[in-house]
């Protein structure tokens, strides 16, 4: 498929990300999650056709278990512009980001587990640099209402999506961290929402402070639900209220209503 578009750097890097690799839940050993021994999994189950199918997993450097987080798997469209990896590591690149996956993440960031469960590690001036290399090829989704400057054009905006427009560089504070045109500062940035609630245990796992968490691209995120570094907001109706609470905008029903339709044209 990909035969005179990628150069051999590129295909070996996809070849990689397609392959399976065995990871804490799945492989070979009495010790897994699966039914059936598996040869585990490859970046692009979760990764979907280089986007995300929405899972979650557990983060693996926490511990005890009750205070690990839940992290969702993000979209890699548009990684390329991105200059923070993961949602709270603060990895500087994606060939740190792949190497920790492979090395530490897959495994729960147990080393004797991993040797044990067949870990095989990346080399990084090859392997790594290839997939990377490939990912950074990864665009975002188009967006035929954007200007080359991030910004709708009037000519095809309806007035909701304008005025929506309006109350993300006003009202909702929005631009604050999500700067055009890729809508993200490339930050990391402390919401503080436990100040809304006590720390707690629900469901076995504890409800406490989440830290800085990266700024997200804007760009593709009407394709990418749930929302939230953890997948805590299921749509984008819910996220658009819920920094309605955290920020105290106090944004009014069509407000809202229109500053989801703008980020619908994203």
């Amino acid at each position: 498929m990909f035969r005179g578009i990628l150069n051999p750097k590129q295909l070996e890097g996809l070849r990689l990300l397609l392959t399976p690799f065995p990871q804490q839940q799945f492989n070979l050993t009495a010790d897994r999650r699966s039914a059936k021994p598996s040869m585990g999994v490859a970046c692009f189950d979760c990764h979907a056709n280089g986007h995300t199918n929405g899972a979650s997993h557990l983060v693996g450097d926490i511990r005890p278990q009750e205070f690990r987080h839940r992290i969702e798997t993000p979209s890699l469209r548009g990684v390329n512009i991105e200059r923070l990896f993961g949602s709270q590591r603060a990895l500087k690149t994606v060939e740190d980001f792949t190497e920790f996956e492979q090395r530490a993440a897959y495994f729960d960031g147990d080393p004797v587990i991993a040797t044990k469960k067949g870990v095989n590690v990346l080399e990084r001036g090859s392997q790594v640099h290839f997939m990377s290399e490939f990912q950074e090829l990864l665009d975002f989704p188009p967006a035929p209402k954007l200007t080359v400057m991030g910004k709708l054009d009037p000519a095809k905006a309806s007035p909701a999506e304008l005025h929506g427009q309006e109350v993300f560089f006003g009202k909702g504070q929005c631009s604050s961290c999500h700067e055009p045109p890729y809508y993200t500062d490339n930050s990391m940035h402390n919401l503080q929402a436990e100040r809304f609630y006590k720390f707690q245990v629900v469901n076995h796992m504890v409800a406490g402070a989440d830290g800085p968490i990266k700024t997200f691209p804007l760009r593709g995120i009407k394709d990418s639900p749930p929302y939230m570094h953890d997948g805590r907001l299921l749509t984008l109706d819910d996220t658009v209220e819920f920094f309605n609470l955290i920020l105290g905008t106090k944004l009014t029903d069509q407000e809202k209503k229109d500053l989801v339709s703008f980020l619908q044209t994203l």
